[in-house]
């Protein structure tokens, strides 16, 4: 995930000067405060980070972590030499958080609409959502908006990208948050945020995370291939089709959603008419995750507390929830079209994804939808 105020950490001097300033705003939900909260979290953050190669020397260093952490650089080298992703400073540093996710981020979307809101920045540009430090700074702002008829949804993220802008301080590091998930879903999730590095298209939200998402999906197979254990390749498929079966049916409902929103109904502003619709679409979804969890539960024999996230996503879907979804999954087709097109080679595949990500967002459009046709 892309946090994006912290983009303007690059702008040395400007933060230098502008922390006193900020600090009289902390209090409140603008955009002071909120570039305040999030220099001063991601510092605090960084500060707790140190070089990996620390903590596999220290004799008290858990066995478990420091496994994990001698698979982080094997993955990190895996990285930039096989998938050509940066090889810089991030992810070589570990930092033990007090809290279970990085930041918190909030979505928003209209009650008849899955069109992200967005928030402007200086660097980034627009994007569809918000990432905070503290758990309670985002639902403060989640209950500002839902204050304004919007759909809201606050979730938890664990890790995000600074884009490379904080290399200069020690990189992004790896997290507590996510370094004890199976192998392959923390490969996926390192190989997802040093994409951000690699190409980075401002204010298109959509573009973005999906090119991140195709890097990952591509990336953990030629990990796996290469590594050549048959148990965690094992694991990784049993989790990868639940994920498959998951974006099925969110793709689903979201296009059933879409197409009440465009329905006749909308057209003539028949909201009772629509709500139903709506709430018979919610219903049916709620209806077929529980039979998919189920299911993964009797079958695949998933324990339900490792289903516990999904339990609340689907507990409060919504608009923000839904669109906030269809980032990531929307335009992967396209990407994958696009690395076939490139003959699967790597710095190619990056250097046509810089091009798109340089190009007019309108231009930009037309060439994903091309390569997103059969």
């Amino acid at each position: 995930m892309l946090l994006a105020c912290c983009r303007i950490l690059a702008q040395t001097l400007l933060l230098a000067g502008a922390c006193t300033l900020l600090a009289g705003c902390a209090h409140g939900g603008g955009t002071l405060g909120y570039y305040w909260q999030s220099l001063r979290g991601h510092l605090a953050l960084l500060h707790a980070a140190r070089p990996v190669p620390e903590w596999l020397a220290e004799p008290d260093t858990p066995a478990p972590l420091r496994q994990r952490l001698e698979l982080a650089l094997q993955a990190r080298e895996f990285a930039s030499r096989v998938l050509a992703l940066p090889d810089n400073a991030s992810y070589r540093r570990y930092a033990r958080l007090d809290r279970s996710a990085a930041v918190w981020n909030v979505v928003a979307a209209p009650p008849w609409s899955l069109t992200l809101h967005t928030w402007c920045f200086p660097v980034t540009g627009c994007i569809g959502y918000r990432g905070y430090f503290a758990q309670e700074d985002a639902n403060a702002e989640g209950r500002r908006l839902a204050q304004q008829g919007l759909e809201v949804s606050v979730y938890p993220v664990p890790a995000y990208s600074t884009l490379g802008y904080s290399n200069w301080l020690g990189g992004d590091p790896l997290l507590s948050t996510f370094i004890g998930w199976p192998e392959g879903d923390f490969v996926r999730l390192l190989f997802h945020e040093l994409a951000h590095q690699q190409a980075y298209a401002g204010g298109d939200t959509r573009f973005n995370e999906s090119y991140a998402t195709a890097v990952e999906r591509l990336g953990v197979q030629q990990w796996l291939d290469a590594r050549g254990d048959a148990a965690v390749r094992q694991q990784y498929e049993r989790s990868e089709e639940r994920r498959r079966q998951w974006r099925a049916l969110t793709q689903q409902t979201r296009a059933r959603l879409s197409a009440i929103y465009e329905s006749k109904q909308a057209l003539a502003q028949d909201w009772q008419a629509l709500a139903a619709m709506k709430s018979d679409a919610m219903r049916e979804f709620a209806e077929r995750y529980a039979r998919l969890r189920a299911d993964w539960v009797e079958r695949q024999g998933v324990a339900p507390q490792q289903l516990a996230s999904l339990d609340r996503w689907v507990q409060g879907a919504n608009n923000a929830s839904f669109a906030a979804q269809g980032a990531y999954d929307d335009l992967v087709p396209a990407f994958m079209a696009l690395f076939a097109r490139e003959g699967r080679d790597w710095p190619r595949f990056h250097a046509a994804v810089r091009a798109l990500a340089a190009a007019p967002q309108g231009e930009r459009e037309t060439r994903m939808r091309e390569l997103s046709q059969p």
